[in-house]
């Protein structure tokens, strides 16, 4: 547990203000400009979302002075964030057009990955976290892989281009990437477990006490 739990809790509600506020203005913005049918089918809107309520929830039960969630689900909440990230900077990047809302853009795919991460790392989890059952933060990804893929079809729309079977080289391509992808997420969902379970304050009291 943090040193200061009130302050703890209240960043999380700003942040997670914050992200919402974003959400707000991104949905607005499609809206006006697009259809907004597909705005919860973007992996970034639903893992921003989940986010807010992991922060907002969280933080007021630190304001209450009760525990904070789960272990985890702040762990699933920061995986899918860095990997909102991650995808974007290295992979979407070139996609801001002149509808971009800058600052908005930079919350949802900057900002709240950065702040995740850093509230795992400055803030680790009191409790050992299990491989086994850190490994059900996967089923979402995968879950929002298969309606993606469903869905795209039928609606003549999907949410990247790396999703999308009508790219050069179909549904290889599909299948390629969404394996990277689907890799990237276990690589990081093993180094926040590990990362987690190493900083955690009972592990860290030890390896003081051995210093």
């Amino acid at each position: 547990m943090a040193r200061n739990p009130k302050a703890v809790g209240a960043v999380r509600i700003a942040l997670g203000l914050l992200a919402l506020v974003a959400l707000a203005v991104g949905l607005d913005r499609d809206v006006h400009v697009h259809d907004g049918g597909n705005f919860l089918f973007y992996f970034t809107n639903l893992s921003n979302l989940f986010g807010a309520f992991v922060f907002l929830t969280g933080g007021a039960a630190l304001l209450r002075g009760r525990p904070g969630l789960p272990a985890l689900v702040r762990g699933a909440s920061v995986l899918y964030l860095v990997i909102t990230g991650l995808v974007f900077w290295t992979l979407l990047s070139d996609t801001i057009t002149p509808e971009t809302i800058v600052w908005q853009n930079d919350v949802v795919h900057g900002v709240m990955p950065v702040a995740f991460l850093l509230d795992w790392l400055l803030v680790p989890p009191t409790v050992r976290l299990a491989l086994g059952r850190a490994a059900y933060w996967l089923v979402f990804p995968l879950v929002y892989l298969g309606v993606s893929l469903v869905r795209g079809p039928m609606v003549g729309w999907y949410p990247y281009d790396f999703l999308d079977p009508r790219e050069p080289g179909g549904y290889a391509h599909v299948t390629t990437w969404s394996l990277i992808v689907t890799a990237v997420f276990v690589v990081f969902m093993l180094l926040l477990v590990a990362a987690g379970n190493r900083l955690r304050p009972g592990v860290r009291a030890a390896a003081a006490d051995q210093a």
